[in-house]
């Protein structure tokens, strides 16, 4: 199986069009475009996941003033997106078809392909505590690395291929349920992955 995207070159900087954050602020908040191939015999669904493994484990540093976060400060996994139930006939989703745009306090109904259901991202927990911005976050919001990270974060979109038609999550699922409950069930995965950075000068890990 294969993915791609004309939204942006494997392994290259994605666009601030699809970032939720640019220096100035939120970005376009655009989903990219994805696409997939050579799908194998006996998949009756698929599961997508956004992950950006780049995140800073200490989150009190993120646009900490006067504070630069080393390139080898720990990291930890952030999610962007969860998807289940994508129909085994599937093979593409549009650019800004599933996110166009922040929405403040999370899309509580995400746009997105027939038949799908979308989980809760990570800025559900990063914005917790913000009274203007606290909310449930479903749906793909995407990359906004903190500015002052001297890393540069990569965005991995990663396909399954399933041999079941409906994953069992449950109505406010996370990519940790769909990953467990995929367990057993995967044919397939591929992935393509971009890069982001806020930090002028901000370095590949």
């Amino acid at each position: 199986m294969r993915i791609h995207s004309d939204s942006f070159e494997p392994g290259k900087p994605i666009p601030a069009t699809y970032a939720a954050g640019t220096p100035d602020g939120f970005g376009g908040n655009r989903n990219p475009h994805l696409a997939w191939d050579d799908v194998p015999e006996g998949t009756r669904s698929f599961a997508l996941l956004c992950l950006d493994p780049d995140a800073p484990t200490d989150p009190s540093l993120a646009g900490k003033a006067g504070v630069e976060i080393p390139v080898e400060h720990p990291r930890g996994t952030f999610m962007h997106w969860a998807v289940v139930d994508l129909p085994a006939g599937v093979r593409s989703i549009a650019e800004g078809s599933a996110s166009d745009g922040v929405t403040k306090g999370g899309k509580r109904h995400p746009p997105g392909p027939s038949g799908a259901r979308q989980g809760l991202n990570d800025y559900t927990g990063w914005f917790a505590g913000d009274a203007e911005l606290a909310g449930d976050w479903f749906g793909y919001d995407g990359p906004y690395p903190p500015p002052n990270d001297l890393r540069t974060h990569r965005y991995f979109f990663r396909l399954f291929a399933l041999d079941v038609d409906t994953l069992d999550v449950p109505e406010r699922f996370t990519a940790g349920d769909v990953l467990a409950a995929m367990h057993g069930h995967v044919l397939a995965e591929a992935t393509v992955w971009g890069t982001y950075a806020l930090h002028p000068d901000a370095a590949r890990a």
